[in-house]
């Protein structure tokens, strides 16, 4: 008998479907690297909690990533994914106590609230089916406190990389640190690289007018397009 895959539970995008969460591609991309045999389940955002809510009976909030282990384990949050596939296939490294890791979450965190202005319409009007529209509009509406249309209307466009460009440049000087480059670390990949690529993927997947200015408003869109480059036998597999 077939040894079970792991399963990665993903948000689909409109056709054709390609993988485009920042969060999912943190996970999708640590089985990549370490040759994980997996295989994707598509979940539509109501989907999300009747699907997983049955594994995780303490919870009350459901998120992806998730992933079901081989021995029929389910683990949620990319970090704890990643720990625990650390733990139980440790090579090839993630370097997870990198301190690159945290300083790119500070520099993350920061630019956040002045981009979200620019992916809180794009995703559902770019990237999402329409079943997943009403559950995106109601829950992001909630949590910003005013119609998106609104919000977008008073944070987006100049404004929004205007408001995230010390942070990305501060981004950008990290990943210069290292002469040898193109990751954090060097010519070492390791978790964070996964990260700041989900980033980078997701913007780009929103359309070359987003992806240009965010690419302007790091300082250095070359470091960045090389980075993901350096990257693409990782990133390829993004829609199974």
């Amino acid at each position: 008998m077939a040894t079970p895959k792991i399963v990665l539970f993903d948000i689909p995008s409109k056709e054709p479907n390609h993988a485009w969460s920042l969060n999912t591609w943190r996970t999708r991309l640590v089985l990549n690297y370490k040759g994980l045999d997996y295989e994707t389940e598509w979940l539509e955002y109501p989907e999300i909690k009747p699907r997983l809510q049955p594994h995780f009976p303490d919870k009350e909030e459901f998120t992806v990533p998730t992933v079901k282990m081989p021995d029929g384990t389910y683990i949620m949050d990319s970090l704890v994914i990643a720990e625990e596939l650390e733990k139980q296939y440790p090579s090839p490294n993630l370097h997870l106590d990198s301190p690159f890791r945290l300083r790119y979450f500070e520099q993350l965190k920061g630019a956040f609230p002045s981009l979200r202005p620019e992916f809180l319409l794009g995703v559902p009007n770019r990237l999402l089916k329409e079943v997943s529209h009403e559950y995106w509009h109601r829950t992001r509406t909630e949590y910003v406190g005013m119609p998106l249309e609104q919000f977008v209307r008073e944070g987006g466009g100049e404004k929004a990389y205007k408001g995230a460009s010390p942070f990305l440049q501060n981004i950008t000087a990290m990943l210069k640190e290292d002469d040898e480059g193109p990751f954090f670390m060097g010519k070492t990949i390791s978790y964070v690289d996964f990260t700041h690529a989900g980033f980078l993927i997701m913007f780009r997947r929103l359309g070359d007018d987003v992806w240009q200015q965010l690419l302007n408003a790091t300082g250095d869109p070359e470091t960045h397009l090389k980075f993901l480059e350096a990257l693409k036998h990782l990133t390829e597999r993004d829609n199974y």
